[in-house]
């Protein structure tokens, strides 16, 4: 079982050293752990250090493009590289980094899905009573979205097992830490918690500027999730108000309008008015909403099977097909082969060719691309379009998206 530690960093020269000198090599019940830095933009030589002190693995982005993309890139490149269970710390030290064997014991037993750790905030000394009464009521928030019950729902010391981020997707750009919960209870993962004491302050949050703009932020991620997974109750609820509330001027109006009072209590009508309208429009929200979630829904499980494609099966899943299942088998084999051989060319620029495939006739197909400087021409056979794959050598260059790029150490493939 392969273990990913994957450290989002952003100048964070000062304290990675003490972040990687507390990563447990040796963990019961894992056989790898590799260790993972997403440079996000660092200007101070972040990136050099953990060159320096042993680091392979690394994500950089050319400019800073928050935690969200940052987390989100890192389990891409973990997922590619064989991640059986991706551990989330920070680059600032605050969190207890020789924790990880108790973090990850409950998805190695398969207890759990994800396990976070529980700061205990409300012990933390360098916390004001306001941001811990705060992280008290936002943790109860999002346990009622997600309906999970979780002392600790903001904490980014995270352990995550393939099959849970395989159905995890982060579209928020401020944080994942909400979202992942929100999408993990409405999708039955389960969630275990880990009570864990965090080291001293050493920095700022880089972040948020504020506290207040962490929970308007915040605030935002956690409405449009429950939004996502949650359209009846809101609209319902909104519906059922409004419906209730234009009762009462319109019942004013009648009762005026059995009496004989004098006047057209046109305002009634008008306040009764805009409630029924209210009312409609959230119905018809409600609608437009539930056939969203519906495509969601359906578009997740499609995603879900190109992660497959992409990741490969998660280990321990099982399909059973009655007769024939061995030829469709081998048939999807071969397309994901040729699926993957298209990607690989796709994504190279220049090197060695790819390995020949079958043609149409059941012959190989030698008309491939041949390495620069052999003095092999392509020949007429050579499909149009193509580009050959490129070489691995001392730091490759797999992926180069929006600004940033992933690198692969020397000798893996």
């Amino acid at each position: 079982m392969k273990l990913f530690v994957q450290i989002p960093c952003l100048n964070e020269a000062e304290t990675l050293p003490l972040v990687l000198a507390t990563i447990p090599r040796e963990i019961p019940g894992i056989d790898e752990v590799e260790i993972l830095v997403i440079d996000d933009g660092s200007t101070d030589g972040t990136v050099e250090v953990a060159r320096r002190l042993g680091v392979r693995h690394f994500v950089h982005h050319a400019r800073t493009m928050g935690l969200a993309r940052s987390f989100r890139d890192g389990i891409d490149y973990a997922l590619r590289h064989g991640a059986d269970i991706v551990v989330n710390t920070d680059g600032d030290n605050q969190y207890p980094q020789e924790r990880i064997g108790d973090l990850v014991a409950p998805v190695v037993s398969g207890e759990a899905d994800i396990a976070i750790a529980d700061r205990q905030t409300a012990t933390i000394e360098h916390f004001s009573p306001l941001k811990k009464a705060l992280q008290k009521v936002g943790s109860e928030v999002v346990n009622f979205a997600a309906e999970t019950d979780l002392p600790d729902a903001a904490s980014g010391f995270r352990a995550y097992s393939r099959a849970s981020l395989m159905r995890l997707n982060v579209v928020t750009q401020f944080s994942y830490c909400m979202e992942t919960i929100i999408q993990a209870g409405n999708k039955r993962l389960r969630i275990a918690s880990v009570p864990v004491t965090t080291n001293p302050k050493t920095r700022e949050s880089r972040l948020f500027s504020s506290m207040w703009q962490h929970i308007r932020k915040s605030g935002q991620a956690i409405t449009r999730s429950y939004l996502m997974y949650k359209p009846h109750t809101v609209f319902v609820t909104l519906g059922v108000i409004f419906g209730l509330g234009c009762l009462i001027p319109f019942g004013r109006y009648l009762v005026l309008l059995m009496l004989g009072q004098a006047g057209q209590h046109i305002q009634s009508l008008i306040l009764g008015s805009s409630m029924l309208v209210g009312a409609l429009l959230s119905f018809a929200l409600l609608v437009i909403a539930d056939l969203q979630k519906t495509n969601r829904t359906l578009m997740e499980d499609t995603l879900e099977r190109l992660k497959e494609v992409q990741y490969g099966r998660v280990a321990g899943t099982t399909t059973e097909a009655g007769p024939g299942a061995a030829a469709a088998s081998a048939s999807g084999s071969h397309a994901g082969e040729v699926a993957s051989s298209e990607r690989d060319v796709a994504d190279a620029s220049a090197g060695t060719a790819v390995p020949d495939e079958p043609s149409a006739n059941g012959e190989p197909d030698t008309g491939r691309p041949t390495p620069p400087g052999d003095g092999a021409g392509a020949s007429t056979g050579a499909r149009p379009g193509r580009r050959p794959a490129l070489k691995a050598g001392r730091s490759e260059v797999l992926r180069d998206t929006a600004g940033g790029r992933a690198e692969e150490p020397a000798g893996l493939s």
